[in-house]
């Protein structure tokens, strides 16, 4: 019996229209192993959590540019918790002010990649701290 894969879906929320970040992210965590679901632009926090659900994944990972980082990783986690989806993985970075990284953080966001991390940063840490979830 082989080790399952981890799951992770990337996805932009909100009215960001930058994905080129999101792209690479996406790309690198697939060449290290990783079995990666990239939904698009323009995804609801719903949208993302319907998805997570329907993919079975074990992360989720956000891109935000816009400066809503404040209202859309919260709004993602209550949509992932309303699916029942506690122990989904939920990470992300963008352009995120270092104050704003612990109040994320302390709400429920396991990790907040600010710029300039490397992509090698992102891979070890997905490594380390993303696990296959049991599916009962």
């Amino acid at each position: 019996m082989s080790e399952s894969k981890v799951r992770v879906l990337v996805a932009k929320p909100g009215l960001d229209g930058h994905d080129r970040g999101a792209k690479v992210v996406a790309r690198a965590l697939r060449d290290a192993g990783f079995e990666v679901i990239y939904t698009g632009l323009h995804q609801t926090p719903e949208m993302i959590a319907a998805a997570a659900s329907q993919e079975d994944v074990d992360a989720v990972g956000l891109s935000i540019m816009s400066g809503a980082h404040n209202t859309l990783f919260p709004a993602v986690l209550e949509a992932l918790r309303g699916r029942g989806m506690t122990d989904v993985v939920l990470f992300g970075g963008g352009i995120i002010p270092e104050e704003d990284v612990l109040r994320l953080e302390s709400a429920g966001v396991k990790k907040v990649f600010t710029p300039g991390t490397t992509l090698g940063v992102i891979v070890a840490w997905v490594h380390e701290n993303v696990k296959p979830r049991t599916l009962e």
